[in-house]
């Protein structure tokens, strides 16, 4: 499967980090069959009812982002996590709009269990992607402007072999050149946590994602990791 590693330094100040990988070759993507559409939409209505008016900061999954955050210099409010962003548009706008199969299945799993998923087309990635600090000299194309910029250094980047920041400020915003578009047939899908029970969190999105991905992707072969230590 394709490699996702931390490295050390991140190991070293954020040891509480629990990730998972999927890693799906040949698969289909497009507009999201209605099954999905239908099982997406009642997902947002559960989540929205277990959330009430509960502050997302009090999840315990969305306060360990926080303070991850803010310990690699991030106002996590300014920032916030994608899981975090996507729990409140959710809460202020009612509704999570359907994009594509792949994007759909990940926002559906990041909302069940309050974990950022991240879900990254592989035709421009190159090699292993490694989550680490940022020098501050790479450079990320921004999914929902296009504009190009220089990351900030010591932010926490996914950065493949060749240099491209595939996502900056750890899980808070995707690269344009990763987004999974309807041509998309290899992708490598993440999800990350700090909390305490975050590996057994992490271990149940993980197997909803292949799931997912099996029953609506009909990829030729997936396979998943949750390592017993980051790796």
């Amino acid at each position: 499967m394709a490699v996702f590693v931390y490295d050390q330094p991140i190991l070293e100040r954020f040891p509480t980090i629990v990730g998972g990988v999927v890693h799906a070759v040949g698969l289909a993507n497009g507009p999201a069959p209605p099954d999905l559409v239908e099982g997406f939409r009642a997902e947002q209505a559960g989540v929205l009812e277990r959330l009430g008016t509960r502050p997302l900061s009090e999840l315990p999954s969305v306060a360990a982002w926080r303070r991850t955050f803010r310990g690699f210099g991030v106002d996590p409010t300014a920032y916030r996590s994608a899981v975090e962003a996507l729990l409140r548009r959710l809460s202020k706008q009612g509704s999570i709009p359907s994009i594509n199969t792949l994007v759909d299945l990940g926002n559906l799993v990041s909302i069940r269990h309050a974990l950022p998923v991240a879900v990254f087309a592989q035709r421009a990635v190159p090699g292993s992607t490694t989550v680490r600090f940022a020098t501050g000299s790479e450079l990320f194309t921004d999914l929902g402007s296009g504009e190009r910029e220089r990351v900030q250094p010591g932010e926490v980047i996914f950065v493949d072999d060749a240099g491209l920041v595939c996502a900056r400020r750890w899980c808070w915003r995707q690269a344009l050149e990763t987004a999974a578009r309807p041509e998309t047939t290899e992708v490598l899908v993440t999800v990350e946590g700090h909390h305490d029970g975050a590996r057994a969190d992490v271990a149940a999105a993980i197997a909803d994602v292949e799931g997912l991905l099996r029953r609506y992707t009909a990829p030729a072969r997936v396979s998943s990791l949750v390592p017993e230590f980051p790796v």
